[in-house]
């Protein structure tokens, strides 16, 4: 048995509204809020980045978990903002929890589902016996160019899972896992540029839902399961509407996919969008509920676990502060020039 043991989770305080971006760049904010169910986004502080975020919502992952961060074996990140070039965020982060020196880490990238791979990694890394904890991260600054359509959803949060095969300890047992991907140049960032570039609607069809439905396709024939088997179904979420189309292609119902509250209120954290999900559920799932969870990576690819509270999970969920709670208490609304301010995208002369 392997499973989840501890989990957490971070947003930033900070918000920015469609509105407030749609009245810089003229455009229509309604056709964002209506079309894309999107409303406001989290924004980071200028203190704050892709490490900060993943020590916040680690250090919750350890408090549900209860354990001693120096028996965590194993530290991965997943990122597509780490804030070195060269130099890894998991050395920092594992200092910061206390889980150095005898510790394995690593950085993941692959656009928004490198989250799911640092993931996949550390209990995959538990599962075989090699480490006793291991931690994985999905965490991001996500970027998205002025006046873009990205801007209006690029956003910020993390969130953190430990793994153990420890059965008095886990919450959510891992049934199993599936991976499915190609070679689909739809979202990229070259060395040295300051914002991604996307194929526009190309990154729809043959993209987000080719690989989102097929992996969650074969993750429940890999299971042996179907959509009436699961309490709640998670997507990757670039905007509200994407992961209730990928559900409905999938068989599932409206009621089952976790999207309008969580996405509308906090925009695309990319690595941390479909993991922040999944501790949203955690929140108040219940024993024996299932939930499916299938990412995705812009280049492309989907991740696809499958897991199963357990008796265990209604006592994690009130060590912690929630995610529900992160997303709509103590939010501080900022104007466009602030959010600019505060993204470094106003460039001073030295």
């Amino acid at each position: 048995m392997v499973g989840i043991c501890g989990y957490g989770a971070y947003i930033p305080r900070n918000r920015i509204k469609v509105e407030e971006i749609s009245k810089v760049w003229g455009t229509d904010a309604e056709s964002y809020k209506k079309g894309l169910m999107l409303e406001e986004k989290s924004v980071p502080s200028p203190d704050q980045d892709t490490i900060t975020m993943a020590v916040e919502a680690s250090r919750k992952a350890v408090k549900r978990a209860g354990i001693d961060p120096a028996l965590i074996g194993a530290v991965y990140v997943g990122s597509e903002s780490h804030p070195y070039a060269v130099k890894p965020s998991g050395t920092v982060l594992a200092e910061a929890l206390g889980a150095t020196p005898e510790c394995h880490t690593s950085d993941f990238e692959f656009a928004c589902k490198a989250g799911t791979e640092a993931m996949y990694v550390a209990s995959q890394l538990v599962k075989a016996g090699s480490v006793k904890y291991a931690l994985g991260v999905g965490a991001d600054t996500s970027q998205g160019a002025p006046g873009d359509a990205l801007e209006f959803s690029a956003a910020a949060g993390a969130a953190a899972f430990l793994f153990s095969t420890e059965k008095d300890k886990i919450v959510a047992e891992l049934i199993d896992t599936y991976a499915y991907m190609t070679d689909t140049p739809d979202f990229w960032r070259r060395e040295h540029m300051h914002y991604p570039r996307h194929g526009g609607r190309f990154t729809g069809e043959q993209a987000y839902f080719k690989h989102v439905v097929s992996a969650g396709k074969g993750m429940m024939a890999k299971a042996g399961m179907k959509p009436s088997d699961f309490a709640y179904a998670v997507f990757h979420q670039p905007n509200g509407k994407f992961p209730l189309r990928a559900g409905k292609m999938l068989g599932f119902e409206e009621r089952q996919i976790l999207t309008g509250w969580l996405v509308n209120k906090l925009g695309n954290t990319y690595s941390g969008a479909s993991p922040l999900g999944l501790t949203a559920v955690l929140d108040e799932a219940k024993a024996d509920d299932k939930i499916l969870v299938v990412s995705f990576g812009s280049g492309a690819g989907s991740d696809g676990f499958v897991f199963r509270a357990t008796d265990k999970l209604k006592a994690a969920q009130g060590l912690a502060e929630k995610t529900r709670q992160m997303l709509d208490e103590k939010k501080r609304f900022l104007e466009y020039g602030t959010y600019l301010k505060y993204r470094k995208m106003i460039i001073m002369n030295e």
